[in-house]
């Protein structure tokens, strides 16, 4: 790797070679954050994370994964401080959007504010990027959609995608088994599977949250740890032999 020399004091300036120093820096921070997914099917979308709560802390509460409309959820990687304030910024615009148009805003104009939002930090002195990126899924009037967004600005649609820790591997593990025919159980516990391949505690369902948004109701909803204990029964289905 060349060295900085100074170009990355700020994340308005280019390297001779090209590179915004302190853009790189913050994707590295989502490469060390914990596994968070997203899975799309015909019946919906999930979203997992994989969270490892400390000896005596409280695990009800999900840290890495959010609501912003009923219709749609964010799940992060990355440095969470930074998820909390855009996902504030995403439930302003979102009710924004209800008040001025009368209607729910669509999953992609909240993934393109985020990441115009995100783009900001990369372009004045005397801030840094946002060090996390976000899976936003959910249901709009175009049917169910999962977009992904970094902290450079870019934004992309994905069938199912991985970010965080171990997600280059994820990503080829969801390549094989994903299927856009799959019940959302098997999506549920596909999103198990996919966890557990990079997990510490295989055996277990404790370190995983997960939510969805189905079809049907178009309802965000935190899914409980007896249903995900469910889901993990089936999950051996896209264990690699």
């Amino acid at each position: 790797m060349m060295a900085s020399r100074g170009y990355d004091m700020t994340p308005t300036m280019y390297s001779p070679d090209g590179r915004i120093y302190q853009v790189e820096y913050a994707i590295e921070t989502v490469k060390r954050g914990t596994l968070a997914l997203g899975i799309c099917t015909k019946q919906g979308v999930v979203m997992a994370v994989e969270e490892k709560p400390r000896a005596l802390q409280t695990t009800n509460i999900t840290q890495k994964i959010f609501q912003v409309d009923h219709h749609i959820g964010v799940a992060a990687a990355g440095y969470i401080p930074d998820a909390r304030i855009q996902v504030d910024n995403a439930r302003f615009f979102s009710q924004g959007n209800r008040m001025t148009y009368d209607e729910s805003v669509e999953v992609a104009t909240v993934a393109k504010h985020l990441a115009d939002q995100s783009h900001q930090f990369t372009q004045y002195s005397g801030v840094r990027p946002n060090g996390v990126a976000l899976i936003i899924a959910g249901i709009d009037q175009k049917g169910e959609s999962i977009y992904v967004t970094d902290p450079s600005g870019t934004y992309m649609q994905y069938s199912a995608v991985a970010i965080g820790a171990g997600s280059e591997d994820v990503n080829s593990f969801l390549e094989k088994y994903y299927d856009p025919e799959m019940t959302m159980d098997d999506a549920a516990s596909l999103a198990i599977s996919a966890i557990n391949l990079k997990s510490d505690q295989k055996e277990q369902t404790s370190h995983i949250k997960m939510a969805r948004i189905t079809t049907e109701n178009k309802m965000f909803e935190k899914i409980s740890e007896g249903n995900i204990q469910e889901y993990s029964q089936n999950a051996s289905k896209f264990t690699p032999a």
